[in-house]
């Protein structure tokens, strides 16, 4: 089958197309035939070597986190999910979803008018999403600033805090505020002067970091305590007192079918900026690296 790899850390240009030998579904496990597969943030950091003193891999490597195809094997063990079954889910240790075939364990079915694209793009946008609201405890009544309110967690934390009864004040590049507004966010830009510009906007409860650049003591600020924000992107939040949220600890799936809950019933969008094919992948991590993305960016194995 076809992959996208890499056999050492580097520039976007060690990403190649390969053929490898197909996997096959263990206990727990079902495989698919790839339809699409999301490009994240820890995959370019991964290849880049950015974290190879924490989660180091080993070579050559098939990145990727989630995917979404139709299920072709299905492993002992497993329940509620059949061969043929369209579905969408996080790849068996956070690898190998760009490639033909890919190792699932947990999924989600996807509704039958959800493109393949948009599907890939969730497992881990909307659990990460789920997951920080949780931690955070954002309720009804609550304002919660979103920093980094137009990348694919964001997107996908504006929906979940406003199904909540939030309120939802979000942070973009001007491009995206419209966007943000017909989400039901208020929506400012990012960087110097955010807490004068939260204030300005009647001020936040919580607050959510989904993009860094540096907003943790704003956010700090804004809050009144670093006990009242969340972290996915400063590794500096530790030193500040604020909670860090990776994927070491349990997942809030519920994040994926509450995500096909409200997309069935027309109150969620996770648009998909660009598609690539496999042999654009340098490309696409290259984009996402640059950050200011409206959504996700997807490969497809053509």
């Amino acid at each position: 089958m076809r992959v996208v790899q890499f056999v050492e850390y580097g520039d976007p240009e060690v990403l190649g197309v390969a053929e490898v030998a197909e996997p096959h579904a263990g206990p727990g496990q079902i495989r698919i035939a790839v339809r699409a597969a999301s490009v994240n943030a820890i995959d370019w950091k991964k290849r880049s070597g950015m974290l190879a003193e924490y989660m180091p891999v080993d070579f050559p490597h098939v990145g990727g986190y989630d995917a979404a195809g139709v299920v072709d094997e299905v492993g002992d063990g497993v329940a509620g999910v059949a061969v043929g079954d369209e579905v969408f889910g996080f790849t068996v240790g956070g690898q190998g979803a760009m490639a033909e075939f890919a190792l699932l364990d947990d999924v989600a079915h996807k509704p039958a008018g959800m493109s393949w694209e948009e599907a890939a793009g969730y497992p881990v946008a909307t659990e990460t999403a789920m997951r920080g609201l949780d931690l955070l405890g954002v309720a009804a009544g609550q304002t919660v600033v979103i920093n980094g309110g137009a990348g694919g967690v964001g997107i996908a934390a504006v929906q979940f805090a406003r199904d909540r009864g939030a309120a939802v004040i979000a942070t973009a590049s001007e491009r995206n505020h419209d966007f943000l507004r017909s989400l039901g966010a208020q929506a400012t830009t990012y960087g110097e002067g955010l807490a004068e510009r939260v204030r300005a906007l009647g001020g936040a409860d919580l607050a959510f970091d989904a993009a860094g650049f540096g907003a943790l003591p704003d956010l700090i600020a804004i809050t009144g305590s670093p006990d009242n924000v969340i972290t996915i992107a400063d590794g500096s939040g530790p030193e500040l007192g604020v909670r860090v949220t990776g994927g070491d600890i349990t997942r809030a799936l519920h994040g994926l079918t509450e995500a096909t809950r409200l997309w069935e019933a027309g109150r969620f969008t996770l648009p998909v900026e660009h598609t690539f094919t496999f042999a654009e992948a340098a490309e696409a991590q290259r984009l996402s690296a640059a950050g200011h993305v409206r959504g996700k960016l997807v490969l497809v194995p053509l």
